[in-house]
């Protein structure tokens, strides 16, 4: 039998079924996967104690990227676990150290109350207890090795974590969402291709490597375990592949930078209804759950189109 793998319901955004951390429990000790924001702790905790253990008996907590959704609680969850030492990409490393900027600019999107209301405290985790993983590197906890893998397309600084025993890898947003209110006639699975990190080819790239490691499963932060990785894959890669062309098709469209976002998302609505239709989804309320991303989507997409139609420096 795999390691079992607790899934944490964080209730992002105040829904059900958005957004998940991860308890992994080993011989006694526990770590977790993503930690979402501050509002997710008492969650966190409580899955912890359901588990039999303490916040002193947390060795790890692991951040997929710096995405506010995703590392917004690691100075909260750290403050708690007092052993806990926090493992990230190189490059999200800094921003859990210093996250200023990333907090400035989700400040100015959403305005200081919202902000407030969405992700509580952001603050800073001392340098001491930050740990930057290696691409490929091991790490030897109890029973098991958990391999750590940068995986770039949704964000440069994202990584994913190969863990054998439990046959699974925790993806972040490198493998796709899948809300399980949209998988009743069959997995809907899509890419996130937000700003400002997507790029089309690593994107593919990561999620063909994940398919490589072997694992049965995957663990989303978006949400929950996916059974059976090559179709979730392939489902994968055809959107990647629209987007891809989205990209072309946007930078090439004579359109000013303005109006490339509502062009792209007016493109991707007409992509997912289709696969929508198909499985009996295209209704208000699937519409109202795919509202962020679908936002989300086209302005990383349209981010893309700007760089691709940019001069080069010098010209």
């Amino acid at each position: 039998m795999p390691a079992p793998v607790i899934a944490i319901d964080c209730r992002y955004l105040g829904r059900p079924g958005y957004a998940a951390s991860y308890l992994l429990v080993e011989g006694g000790r526990a770590l977790f996967v993503d930690n979402n924001t501050a509002r997710a702790l008492p969650r966190l905790l409580e899955s912890l104690q359901a588990a039999g253990l303490g916040p002193e008996q947390v060795d790890y907590a692991v951040v997929t990227h710096a995405h506010l959704d995703h590392a917004a609680g690691s100075q909260a969850l750290l403050d708690a676990c007092p052993n806990a030492t926090l493992l990230a990409h190189p490059k999200a490393a800094g921003h859990i150290i210093d996250p200023a900027r990333l907090e400035a600019g989700a400040r100015k999107v959403y305005g200081d109350q919202a902000f407030e209301e969405l992700y509580g405290s952001v603050g800073a985790v001392p340098a001491a207890r930050v740990r930057a993983m290696a691409d490929g590197e091991v790490l030897r906890w109890g029973s098991r090795e958990l391999t750590f893998l940068h995986t770039r397309g949704h964000a440069n600084h994202h990584m994913c974590v190969w863990d054998p025993a439990s046959e699974g890898a925790f993806t972040g947003d490198s493998f796709g969402l899948a809300y399980p209110a949209l998988q009743g006639r069959g997995l809907f699975i899509f890419p996130s291709t937000s700003p400002t990190g997507y790029e089309p080819e690593e994107a593919r790239t990561s999620v063909e490597r994940l398919v490589k490691t072997g694992a049965r499963r995957a663990f989303l932060s978006h949400f929950g375990e996916v059974a059976d990785l090559r179709p979730a894959a392939e489902q994968l890669l055809g959107h990647l592949d629209f987007s891809a062309r989205l990209l072309e098709s946007a930078a090439a469209s004579g359109l000013p930078d303005a109006a490339l976002t509502p062009f792209c998302e007016a493109a991707l609505r007409e992509h997912f209804r289709a696969a929508l239709r198909e499985r009996g989804l295209d209704a208000p309320e699937t519409w109202e759950l795919l509202k962020l991303d679908l936002e989300l989507n086209a302005a990383g997409i349209a981010h893309a189109a700007r760089r691709k139609r940019a001069p080069a420096p010098g010209r």
